[in-house]
């Protein structure tokens, strides 16, 4: 049994959005995904996914992306990212799970997980206030993707260790503290994973071809 972490799959399956348009190197990436997952991951393994699971704008587009994350190995957890714009309130994600029967994807958003003694908690998160571009609407947002993290971190009983998974990098590339990791730091969180850093393309298609982040055995 081993927890693992993918972010930034941009399933086009729901909508025409196909990856192939930035070059030829994106041809079948979602069946290389689909082979080196089964091949990299078992049954009994967790996967969390930081955000920008799919293209779809709307629940209903998703669901063959999720149709597809269903098939694959291992239980999935996912959290928002900025591109995932089909994601609604958790009453009504939690609605199309249930309907759709997939039992094994779960939602992490103002909650937390246990993986054996480990607690996986997280959210979004959003741009570092030291961007120059930082406006008051991101001051908003900001605030709000930090009492997320919050109730996400309050929400864990008892562990060993917390873990935190965002969608944007806690910090900046200077590394200056801020609220999300003065958070961290008050509830002792052992380990931050993270996504939305999108690389060069050759470096990405070595992420999709797939290389899952082994986050604890």
């Amino acid at each position: 049994m081993a927890l693992y972490a993918i972010a930034d799959l941009h399933l086009p399956l729901g909508i025409d959005k196909p990856m192939d348009i930035f070059g030829s190197a994106w041809e079948n990436y979602v069946e290389r995904l689909f082979e080196n997952w089964q091949n990299t991951i078992k049954k009994e393994d967790t996967v969390v996914l930081p955000g920008d699971f799919s293209w779809a704008t709307y629940l209903a587009q998703s669901a063959k992306d999720f149709e597809y994350l269903h098939k694959l190995n291992g239980k999935k957890i996912l959290l928002k990212g900025n591109h995932d714009y089909w994601w609604t309130t958790m009453n009504k994600l939690n609605e199309f799970i249930q309907e759709k029967g997939f039992s094994d994807i779960d939602f992490l958003q103002n909650n937390s997980f246990m993986y054996g003694d480990t607690a996986i908690c997280g959210t979004r998160g959003w741009i570092h206030p030291a961007w120059d571009n930082f406006g008051t609407e991101d001051r908003k947002i900001f605030d709000r993707e930090v009492l997320r993290l919050e109730l996400s971190l309050g929400s864990v009983k008892k562990c060993e260790e917390i873990y935190v998974f965002t969608h944007y990098p806690p910090m900046s590339a200077a590394l200056e503290n801020n609220d999300f990791t003065d958070m961290m730091k008050k509830y002792n969180v052992k380990k931050c994973i993270y996504g939305h850093l999108q690389m060069r393309l050759r470096e990405w298609l070595t992420v999709l071809s797939i290389n899952l982040y082994r986050v604890i055995m």
